[in-house]
């Protein structure tokens, strides 16, 4: 009887240590989303505190920054963060490997993230984008290596570059205030919401049975991403009188274009 209660326990701890990432990661999203949720009252007040000055911003076009002091705290944890880790790791990938070969990388992960595309397209009732992005996905796996190759592009079918924040923007939703995230980067209340939302759709969280795995994609993701982007940001910073400000304004007024599209 004990070597069966062993035997059965053990079967248990194997069982718990080989639960999916997906189930784990999906969990992670759950309590993130059910955290905003129930802390909406809060937000809003929070969002409310600044109305007084609303119709000022309007007028000179900018996102509130309630927490403007610990927004600018994670900026510079992610400045030096990019200067001291990301950037060095970035610049020797560059020089590994060839700038086809990553460009090549980035489609096959923008072909993979379209569930999110085409079901902001028909969220957002734009029936057009969302079979152009169908057409796009077939096109580009079958034809393109599985997305490694952008034939839509060069065939010329356009892209629709859509997510959850852009959509809650359709529908009317502000901005809410400005978060800078640490590692994340800039975002807002809106957008922090949306990408929670996007994560339910995104299949890099259900490849791997192991978080580390997922983890490990999503950051060489990011590398290969900033490979292909370096010295954007120091033009941005050299450029800028307040690189805090200006990096924040870019962000504000790239998401108003991409929700006016």
């Amino acid at each position: 009887m004990r070597g069966a209660s062993r035997l059965r326990m053990d079967m248990r701890r194997n069982h718990m240590k080989k639960v999916p990432s997906a189930f784990l990661i999906q969990l992670l999203y759950f309590f993130l989303f059910m955290g905003l949720f129930f802390s909406s009252p809060l937000l809003v007040l929070a969002q409310e505190k600044g109305e007084e000055d609303q119709a000022q911003e309007e007028i000179m076009d900018v996102i509130s920054d309630p927490f403007e002091p610990l927004n600018r705290f994670f900026f510079e944890f992610n400045d030096k963060l990019y200067f001291y880790v990301l950037k060095p790791i970035a610049t020797g990938y560059k020089a590994v490997l060839p700038e086809p070969a990553r460009v090549g990388v980035s489609d096959f992960f923008n072909n993979l993230a379209f569930p999110i595309r085409f079901s902001n397209c028909l969220l957002q009732g734009k029936g057009e984008g969302a079979a152009m992005e169908f057409a796009r996905f077939i096109v580009n796996t079958f034809m393109g290596l599985g997305g490694f190759i952008d034939v839509a592009s060069q065939e010329g079918f356009k892209k629709y570059d859509e997510d959850l924040g852009q959509t809650f923007g359709v529908w009317g939703v502000g901005p809410g205030f400005y978060i800078c995230w640490p590692f994340l980067g800039p975002s807002s209340l809106r957008d922090t919401i949306g990408s929670v939302g996007d994560g339910f759709l995104d299949p890099v969280n259900y490849a791997f049975d192991e978080v580390i795995e997922t983890l490990s994609v999503r950051a060489y993701y990011v590398i290969n991403r900033t490979s292909l982007m370096l010295g954007d940001y120091e033009s941005l910073k050299e450029a800028a009188l307040d690189p805090y400000v200006s990096l924040k304004d870019a962000y504000y007024q790239n998401r108003k274009a991409k929700i006016k599209e």
